[in-house]
């Protein structure tokens, strides 16, 4: 008897073991699945597709169109597609809304509220309903036969794909078994240095390999930027934890692109905040102009990801970025887990300048301002007070590049020219 709050084919162990054989779940994205889900949604106009598979208690995507990138799956208590695996005929829903069954699943009645569903179960050539090719919609929709029958033939595609990727997995392992123990030891030794080196800075792993540990050292002169999310806390307490996660995820990992572009060493995030330094553990003359750059990225790419969820009707975050400047202490603490830091006053600052910011602004200190002033619009705001500080700190918005100095029209972005001084001596 079945007491899952869900359908259950009644082969589902035998189904599980099939999907299992073919490897499939948490691969990485692949070319062929994702151009077969995109074609389906345009066969069939929607703006939402995905080829899905259901493993126990899972719904997981291998390709989606029209979704988030950290939107990986969800329960199997509320997929529509629990229903589909059930059976071997394609399933059509031209209203969501409308339907005795699924007009109280939990994306029709919460964001993005769906209201149409189509989906060909992928049956192997054993008759094991593995997943789902699918097409969504935000509105009712009505889909001709040429259209349903061109979704049944890219089912059929995805299996004779899904075949294919088996077949060529067993012909690597075969091969992959003759020099298997020399694969392993150069793997495991890769691994720890790729390790190490996402860990921290590549000169302080080099100095930890090679002398089991690393001093701390002064920096004079270094930039400190410190970000975080407006309302995290609220948002927080509404959402699913998984897409909240997924939502962090994928801010930080953007946050990660543009700190790297501009030569920003990330040192940690702490719940929602952000913090990265530029001038360490390198000594960088520019630091403090490297550091606007990678703030005005920030915000760039916080706008991109914004009007991706805004176009799904999905939540999104707004970021606050301060920058100031001065010297810090950095090095590693820890004896089994090395965490690379910085630590001083001029860290403690940053945060200040942070905190009174506006969300969507970057907002600088009067010292960073002194050094950037040439190459950037501002906007002064004159001296403010701040939290245990016996001086009020001079703070400027920092709006953009000036036109001269940027590749947008936004002033976002340098050009080559402001990169040329950048490579040169030409910054003060």
């Amino acid at each position: 008897m079945n007491t899952k709050p869900y359908p259950v084919p009644g082969n589902e162990a035998e189904r599980n073991q099939a999907l299992l054989s073919y490897r499939i779940l948490d691969t990485q994205p692949e070319v062929a699945f994702n151009e077969l889900g995109e074609i389906a949604a345009q066969i069939c106009g929607c703006a939402v597709s995905y080829v899905s598979f259901i493993h126990e208690d899972r719904f997981w995507f291998k390709a989606k169109y029209g979704l988030p990138t950290e939107f990986t799956g969800c329960p199997r208590e509320i997929a529509f597609c629990s229903v589909t695996v059930c059976g071997s005929e394609l399933v059509l829903v031209e209203d969501l809304a409308q339907d005795a069954h699924y007009k109280d699943f939990y994306y029709v009645l919460n964001e993005p509220f769906m209201r149409f569903y189509c989906a060909m179960p992928l049956i192997t050539p054993e008759g094991y309903a593995l997943g789902t090719i699918c097409v969504m919609d935000f509105a009712p929709r009505v889909l001709t036969t040429g259209q349903q029958e061109a979704l049944k033939r890219l089912a059929q595609q995805v299996v004779s794909i899904l075949e294919h990727r088996r077949r060529m997995i067993e012909l690597d392992e075969i091969v992959r078994d003759l020099d298997r123990a020399h694969q392993d030891l150069a793997a495991e030794k890769a691994q720890g240095d790729a390790l190490l080196h996402r860990i921290l800075p590549l000169t302080i792993a080099e100095e930890l390999r090679a002398n089991g540990a690393v001093l701390p050292r002064f920096h004079p002169a270094a930039s400190i930027l410190f970000a975080d999310i407006k309302g995290f806390t609220a948002m927080a307490e509404r959402m699913e934890p998984r897409m909240l996660v997924g939502m962090l995820e994928r801010y930080f990992a953007a946050l990660d692109t543009v700190a790297e572009q501009h030569g920003l060493e990330k040192i940690k995030t702490i719940g929602d905040a952000y913090l990265a330094v530029a001038g360490v553990p390198r000594a960088d003359r520019h630091h403090a102009v490297h550091a606007c750059l990678a703030a005005l990225g920030m915000l760039e790419a916080v706008a991109r990801l914004r009007a991706e969820r805004e176009r799904l009707r999905l939540p999104f975050f707004e970021l606050r970025i301060g920058v100031h400047a001065g010297a810090v202490i950095a090095g590693t603490i820890g004896e089994k887990r090395f965490t690379y830091d910085i630590w001083g006053d001029a860290v403690n600052t940053a945060a200040r300048v942070e905190s009174h910011g506006e969300a969507g602004r970057v907002n600088i200190s009067e010292p960073v301002h002194f050094h950037v002033q040439r190459y950037f619009v501002c906007t002064p705001r004159g001296a403010l007070e701040v939290k245990n500080k016996s001086q009020s700190i001079g703070m400027v918005f920092l709006d953009r590049l000036q036109p001269e100095f940027s590749e947008d029209g936004q002033g976002y972005r340098p050009n080559a020219r402001m990169r040329a001084l950048l490579a040169g001596p030409g910054v003060a």
